[in-house]
Parts: C-alpha cells; structure tokens; sequence
C-alpha cells in the first residue's frame, strides 16, 4: 500500500504519532518537524496576518493549518494525493484555508509573499526547474521557507537499501545555495536540525514497533516493515553525518 492512499495511514498511525512526540509538539504532521521548529520557520519567514501563503506538498497540511490558525495568513495548500487533499479539508473547516490537487511542478503564477515547501524537498529531482518556479511565485521580498535533507547523492547500494527511492534525491548544501542564488534566492536563515530530527525519527520508530499489530492491521504489515525500514535508515544516517537536516529561509532579491 501506498502513502498516496494517505487516509489508512493517518489513520493507522495517528495513535502512535501522537505518543512519539513531545506534549504540545504533534499537530497532524506527517515529517520529523515539531510545532516549534514549524512555528520558528514562519516566523522567519515573516508569516502575518494578511500574509499569503502557498504551501507545496502540503499533505494533509498539519503545519498549515497551525500556522493559518496562529498567524492569521491567507493560505493556499497543494498536494498531488486527493485523498491528503480531502482530509486537509475536512480537518481545516473551520479556517480559512484552501486547497487543490495539484501535480508539482507547475507552481501556480501568485503572487505570494511566502512559499513553502516542508520536508518533501528531497522528492524532487530537478531542483532547479522547482526553483525557478518558486522565484517567478514569488513577490519581489517574498521568502521561500523549506527544509532540505542534504548530502550526496544516493549510491546504488543505498539506493537498493532504501524503501520508495525514487523519491530520495539527496542535494549538496552547496550546490543547493548555488541553485537558490541562480533564481534570485538569497539565503537569510539557516539552521541545522539534524539532531532534533534524529531523535523524532527514533521516537517514531519505537512508536510504530510498539504499535505493530494494531498498525499493520490496517495498513498491512509489508507497509509497516517498509516505514520501520525507513526510519532505521534515516536515524543511522542522520546519526553517521550521511545526511544533514537544514531548515532555509531565502529572499526574492
């Protein structure tokens, strides 16, 4: 079974996700991101009230609807999966939020003030036509707010190792900078939150393991091994210094 069939996983999951992080720190996301690491990153971004947002990759949108809800913006969530899309919406009733199926790229023309994209960097291969189309969303001052899973790319064997990899697409630090700045992106905020996610990824692990019959009861248990397989690797890659995790704010300059 697939993630894009989103509504058994949340779920199947729910339970368990909700027990892995802090008290406070779970808000229906789908990613090692807290609600204050979520909360730090708008506000560096310069999310406000009568701010407009696009938020790609929303998913089910637990971050964003945090953030419409604390901060008052103006919100628009894409995602590919409709069935993300339908629990976004039924979720965020009472906000004013929208949101639309929407392969990616294309970005929609905007403008926006601020541009999302949490934790899904990775499953693009070309970065730079998903740059480029961020800069032309964007407002001249606008903020591209993401978090990015940097290192080298993939070796075969990592490749094999690794559930879904046509979805990883690891990106130098360096070569991601360069790539912004050939956009009009220029970095104003960086941060690595390596160790934090690390620690998210174990708990979520543990979580899941704990929950095993309960979980693979709804989703299977060939999905259920794929998802402790991939937190394994995450948490002993992110713990070697194979892959680093950075949140990155960037001005249209």
């Amino acid at each position: 079974m697939k993630q894009d069939e989103r509504t058994p996983f949340v779920r199947a999951l729910q339970r368990a996700r909700a027990s892995a992080y802090a008290p406070g720190e779970f808000v229906g996301q789908e990613s090692f991101m807290g609600a204050r690491e979520i909360r730090a990153l708008a506000g560096r971004a310069g999310i406000a009230p009568g701010v407009s947002v696009l938020d790609l990759c929303c998913g089910v949108a637990g971050p964003g609807r945090l953030i419409t809800r604390e901060l008052g913006c103006t919100y628009l969530g894409l995602d590919l999966s409709a069935s993300a899309i339908d629990i976004a919406r039924e979720r965020a009733a009472d906000l004013p939020c929208r949101f639309e199926v929407s392969r990616i790229p294309p970005i929609p023309p905007g403008p926006f003030d601020v541009v999302l994209l949490f934790e899904t960097m990775l499953a693009f291969r070309e970065k730079q036509t998903l740059l480029r189309e961020v800069s032309r969303a964007l407002t001249t001052g606008g903020r591209f707010a993401f978090t990015m899973e940097e290192g080298m790319p993939l070796t075969e064997a990592e490749r094999a190792s690794m559930p879904d990899d046509d979805t990883v697409w690891l990106t130098p630090l360096r070569e991601m900078r360069a790539c912004l700045e050939q956009v009009g992106l220029v970095v104003r905020w960086q941060v690595d939150c390596s160790r934090s996610h690390r620690a998210v990824a174990d708990s979520l692990m543990n979580a899941f393991a704990a929950d095993a019959t309960g979980i693979a009861a709804q989703i299977g248990r060939p999905a259920l091994d794929d998802l402790l397989d991939l937190h394994r690797l995450w948490s002993a890659w992110l713990r070697q210094g194979r892959v680093r995790k950075f949140a990155i704010v960037a001005e249209k300059v």
